[in-house]
Parts: C-alpha cells; sequence; structure tokens
C-alpha cells in the first residue's frame, strides 16, 4: 500500500499545488490530511499565499481519494467549504499486519496516546516538526508542516511505500526521516 500524508496546510494555496501534485505523481491510494486544512490559527503567521477557499477548491477536486482527521483550527465552517469530512477528531487505516491511528495530535499525541497495540503507528501532526521513530512496540510519525515548518525543518510531507515510512521535504524531495514499521 502506498499513502501520502500531509498535515498544517493552514490555507496556503502554494502548498497545497504542490501537495497534489506531488500526490498525483506519487502512485499513492490515498491522501491523508492530519488537520488544520484551511484556517491559519491565531498562533500562526499567515503562511504563504493565504487563500483557503481556492485550498478547498483544489482539494475537492481529490475528494473522493483523501481521508482526513480534524485540527485544532478546523471548524464546522471549514467543513461547509469541503466535499470531504474533516470533522472525525481520529480515524484508522487497517494495515496487513498493524494499524495507522490517524490524529492531528492536539487530542491524542505522543503524550496522550490512544489505546495501541504492538506495531501500530500513532501518525499525528500539529507540533509542524517531523518525527519517524519507534518508541518501545508502537510507532511515532508526524510529516511536518507542507506550509509553516517549525524547528528549523523544512516544509514536509509524508509517505508510506510498502513498510517504510518517510518524511519528505516539500521542495527537493530530500529524506528527513524514516522508519521501517514491521519489518
Amino acid at each position: 500500500m502506498k499513502l501520502m500524508f500531509a498535515s498544517d496546510i493552514h490555507g496556503s494555496l502554494p502548498a497545497t499545488e504542490r501537495v497534489l501534485s506531488l500526490f498525483t505523481q506519487s502512485g499513492a491510494q490515498w491522501l491523508i490530511i492530519l488537520g488544520d486544512v484551511l484556517n491559519h490559527g491565531p498562533r500562526n503567521a499567515l503562511p504563504d499565499g493565504y487563500a483557503p477557499a481556492q485550498v478547498a477548491e483544489k482539494l475537492n477536486a481529490h475528494a473522493s481519494r483523501i481521508i482526513a482527521v480534524r485540527g485544532n483550527c478546523d471548524s464546522e465552517v471549514d467543513q461547509m467549504l469541503l466535499h470531504f469530512p474533516i470533522t472525525a477528531p481520529w480515524q484508522q487505516v487497517l494495515l496487513e499486519d498493524s494499524r495507522l491511528f490517524l490524529t492531528h495530535g492536539h487530542l491524542f499525541s505522543p503524550d496522550n496516546l490512544p489505546a495501541l497495540a504492538a506495531g501500530d503507528v500513532l501518525v499525528y501532526g500539529h507540533t509542524h516538526i517531523p518525527v519517524a521513530e519507534k518508541h518501545g512496540d508502537i510507532y511515532h510519525f508526524n510529516p511536518g508542516s507542507v506550509s509553516i515548518p517549525k524547528g528549523g525543518y523544512p516544509a514536509s510531507y509524508g509517505m508510506l511505500d510498502g513498510n517504510t515510512l518517510s518524511v519528505i521535504a516539500l521542495n527537493d524531495q530530500q529524506v528527513i526521516a524514516q522508519v521501517a514499521i514491521n519489518p
């Protein structure tokens, strides 16, 4: 299975266009959006090319291939613009030997784990900082932010290709972090 992950778009049209271009090229079956889709949030500066209505329009063209969860900056008003559901606080994707627990990161996080089995993956955003690591029996994966990166990292997204989770720089495609799950 091949999946692409994007988090913390925050209404950036250039970031959305880049993500969708990479998604189309990637051959991934699904684009998983980990929240904070349209709104920039009160603690963030406006991202480059802030255009929430246009971001919604671009994403809606791919609605049938998007799985999303609600971020702390997402609202029911945002849902009115989007043709795919964004109000679930978490989702799950079942893999052959494990599951991906998808969440934004403000409710469930490495500091507040949901009930996970050995080999499961906590997939989250919110911090805007890339992570691809094994902690005990579970994996932590954060693709970073496509629009407002933090911690000195570049804008980034994630890929699951086979059993490898990778965080990849949005602009130059360099791998920032990587972990093999259930090798």
